[in-house]
């Protein structure tokens, strides 16, 4: 539902329209059939008898494509016109299911053939659009944020790259290190997180699990996720854990020195649920060994929260540690490529980000406050008495 009230006494800076590219197009037809109610919603409560030319629409989405050559050279082309246009353009870099053929050898698409796509289809609307909006929920080199030596600093160059070509806004969810945004500090960066999601999602498919602090504590699976773990346990006053990686500082493997433990601080889990937050799972080496030390600890249940599941080693481990019961439940978000077997594993459970994204884009195209939709606060108090009151 949207917040009628507060896009009633505003207008919109431009209609609406929404670019997804190859890769981010499911995601996108979500967002876009909860935008088109929403705005229904809004012109059915307006009582002053409005009603701005495209504010209301069947749908939002334009057709885009990124064709390429025989050589793998590509080119952005916007099927419709966007002159005038609020445009939002979603990428997913991290969908790897795509292919394209170079000199007749089939490559799959990296994060790097994304984030040139994306460029692309902001070359094919800059100076005809009257503002351009990313929607990039994965940051593309979010993890490359700052310098060691002699490194590059990917994600503070293409943030400023995105700023030069003409991008007003950029937004994103649970970004790896949200300071990589003072690269751009006359651009909009907008960073979002998916906590209310998370709770709701283990709510409905988890029905005993309470949020309390005799039942639950909040974990930390190293010091990178102390902020998210910390505002977990606020909002839901429960204790909260964390480990730290000891690493061997002699050795270098895979570009990174390797862990050789993971050490734990905090109060016992015994005879609790623990839920570990963090914004990713990449191979998904360290949170195993975190969950598996959770449940010699005797924790009850180990409920894993991360805002992307990447499982760039595949599901194999994970299968073997839910049979093993040092999992019990992996919680992601729809924002990102997940492997249509992830879908199907007893184990996982999505938390659908498709009604927030749209009142991020609904907000933003008022040009309004985004603390509006930002701050889940009372969502998150109101989901939980409402599961208090379910239980008695």
């Amino acid at each position: 539902m949207p917040n009628i009230e507060l896009l009633e006494k505003s207008l919109p800076v431009a209609p609406i329209k929404i670019a997804a590219l190859a890769g981010c197009q499911d995601l996108a037809r979500e967002v876009d059939s909860k935008l088109v109610r929403f705005r229904k919603e809004l012109i059915s409560h307006n009582q002053s008898g409005v009603n701005l030319e495209g504010y209301s629409a069947d749908s939002f989405l334009i057709e885009c494509e990124c064709p390429r050559f025989g050589t793998g050279e590509g080119k952005g082309f916007i099927k419709e016109s966007v002159r005038g246009v609020d445009l939002f353009i979603m990428v997913d870099i991290t969908n790897y299911s795509l292919t394209y053929t170079v000199c007749g050898h089939e490559n799959h698409m990296s994060p790097d053939n994304h984030y040139q796509d994306l460029k692309r289809i902001i070359s094919a609307a800059t100076g005809k659009a009257h503002r351009i909006n990313v929607i990039m929920p994965f940051l593309y080199e979010g993890r490359q944020h700052k310098r060691a030596k002699r490194e590059s600093l990917d994600c503070a160059l293409a943030l400023k790259e995105l700023s030069s070509m003409g991008v007003s806004n950029l937004i994103t969810f649970d970004a790896h290190d949200p300071r990589v945004q003072n690269s751009i500090p006359l651009k909009g960066f907008d960073n979002f997180f998916a906590t209310y999601q998370f709770l709701k999602a283990l709510l409905k498919h988890v029905p005993d699990f309470v949020a309390d602090n005799e039942h639950l504590m909040i974990i930390s699976p190293d010091e990178g996720a102390m902020s998210r773990a910390v505002y977990f346990s606020s909002i839901l006053g429960v204790d909260m854990g964390m480990f730290y990686k000891r690493r061997d500082y002699s050795t270098i493997i895979n570009g990174k020195n390797p862990i050789v433990a993971h050490e734990f601080l905090g109060d016992s889990v015994e005879g609790k649920d623990v839920l570990v937050i963090d914004d990713m799972i990449s191979s998904g080496g360290s949170m195993l060994d975190v969950a598996k030390q959770l449940k010699e600890r005797n924790a009850k249940r180990v409920f894993v929260c991360t805002t992307y599941g990447l499982f760039t080693d595949g599901l194999d481990k994970f299968d073997e540690y839910y049979e093993k019961g040092y999992i019990d439940k992996v919680i992601t978000t729809n924002l990102n490529y997940r492997d249509p077997e992830l879908l199907t594993k007893p184990y996982y459970i999505e938390a659908n980000m498709s009604k927030y994204l749209a009142s991020i884009i609904d907000i933003i195209n008022h040009d309004v406050s985004v603390e509006k939709v930002r701050s889940s606060n009372d969502k998150i108090i109101k989901l939980i008495e409402k599961a208090k009151k379910m239980r008695k």
